[in-house]
C-alpha cells in the first residue's frame, strides 16, 4: 500500500517563499530541493520503498511546493524513514543549503 506523508517546503524554524510573490516558483523549487538534499544529508538515501519527492499542492492563492515521503506502508523501513523525515526534520538550513541558497 503506497502512502504519502508532507514533510515540508523548508525547515520549521526558517522563513520560505510565500504562494502569490512573484517570485514564488522559482524560489520555491530551489528550496525544496535543497530541503530535501538536507533531510538526504541527515537521514541518509532512502531506502527501498520510499522516496523524496517535491510535490504541488492546490491553494486558494496558486498552488505551493512541498517535500513529500512517498512509502511503503506495509515496509517498516520505509514507514520509519518517512516519519522521521517528518517528525525529526531540521530547525534551520545547514551549511550546504544556505551556500545552494545563496544566503551565506
Amino acid at each position: 500500500m503506497q502512502d504519502r506523508l508532507y514533510i515540508g517546503s523548508a525547515p520549521y524554524g526558517e522563513d520560505c517563499a510565500q504562494v502569490g510573490a512573484d517570485d514564488y516558483r522559482a524560489k520555491a523549487r530551489a528550496e525544496c530541493h535543497s530541503f530535501r538534499r538536507q533531510l538526504i544529508r541527515m537521514f541518509g538515501e532512502p531506502p527501498a520503498g520510499c522516496s523524496l519527492v517535491i510535490k504541488s499542492n492546490p491553494h486558494d492563492f496558486g498552488s505551493y511546493l512541498s517535500v513529500d515521503a512517498v512509502f511503503d506502508g506495509d515496509n517498516d523501513e520505509a514507514v520509519q524513514y518517512a516519519y522521521r523525515c517528518e517528525s525529526e526534520g531540521p530547525q534551520e538550513w545547514d551549511a550546504e543549503a544556505r551556500q545552494e541558497l545563496n544566503l551565506v
